[in-house]
């Protein structure tokens, strides 16, 4: 699946023109791009804040997402770890059609490609411990996450029919068993809905990864907190995926969902076309099938 292309080109003066027409003390600090992401483009600016800035049309009611949502979520997750909770707001401009935000620099660095030990795993449960609680009514709705497994069958088994997926015959096999668990039958409750390792941020003060940020809430919605849960599998070693779940309480059958949303996470990761992608797409899926 390969990158997106922009419908937007996102580029560091058409951010200083923005910056100067609607926060003009912010424009003259130093902007640079450090991330061109599937939905959006990331710009440092100065020593402690980022601009994140959608780059296609379908990213830009996610960032309004962020806007509405984020302070309170921010607020309820903040004895475990910080988020970019936007500290100003950006319109559309002259030059640019959508919503935008300007966020606090958070520190660290993505886990990517390396597996996550038992210290990631305990502020990880901690993390979705404080997350994952009913959501109001008015909460963003997403059509692909949160949702029944049954209903993203028909895309994960169209990729699982490819020759992209490592060990696709055994995933289908597993899917379809996750897919058939009874559906979440609670009220839904908030969910990050993209708790990869490309979105958790960890530094090493002592030598051990720590999480120090959860970032690119864009996907958060209310809905089945296994999706999330996904991240024991996408996220975590061995050891720490056990640390997690002995931490995370909840019925055998939302973990067999979260395996399931292991499994549609990491079939999708396998066929970016970014090699850090399909890297933690095969180590996830071993995870997955060999336990």
């Amino acid at each position: 699946m390969p990158t997106p292309s922009a419908e937007v080109d996102v580029d560091v003066p058409l951010v200083r023109a923005l910056l100067h027409d609607q926060h003009p003390d912010l424009a003259g600090l130093p902007l640079e791009v450090v991330a061109n992401g599937w939905d959006n483009v990331v710009l440092r600016l100065g020593a402690d804040l980022a601009v994140r800035v959608p780059r296609r049309a379908v990213a830009a009611q996610l960032v309004e997402h962020e806007q509405r949502w984020l302070p309170e979520i921010a607020a309820r997750v903040a004895p475990v770890v910080p988020v970019p909770q936007p500290v100003r707001v950006g319109r559309p401009g002259p030059r640019y059609p959508w919503s935008w935000s300007v966020v606090r620099w958070l520190p660290g660095a993505p886990i990517g490609e390396r597996a996550a030990g038992v210290p990631v795993a305990e502020a990880l449960a901690a993390f979705v411990g404080l997350l994952h609680v009913p959501a109001p009514a008015d909460a963003p709705l997403n059509p692909f996450r949160g949702v029944p497994l049954a209903t993203r069958s028909d895309a994960v088994l169209a990729r699982l029919d490819t020759a992209e997926v490592p060990r696709a015959v055994e995933l289908a096999a597993a899917w379809r068993t996750a897919a058939a668990l009874p559906a979440h039958t609670g009220p839904p409750v908030w969910v990050h809905g993209d708790l990869h390792p490309f979105n958790l941020l960890v530094e090493r003060p002592d030598g051990d990864d720590r999480l120090s940020a959860v970032i690119d809430f864009g996907d958060v919605t209310a809905g089945d907190p296994a999706v999330d849960l996904a991240t024991a599998w996408l996220t975590l070693d061995r050891q720490g995926r056990h640390a997690f779940r002995a931490l995370v309480t909840v019925p055998d059958t939302t973990w067999g969902r979260a395996r399931g949303w292991a499994i549609a996470l990491a079939s999708a990761l396998a066929t970016a076309d970014d090699r850090a992608f399909r890297s933690v797409a095969r180590r996830s899926i071993d995870a997955v099938l060999d336990g």
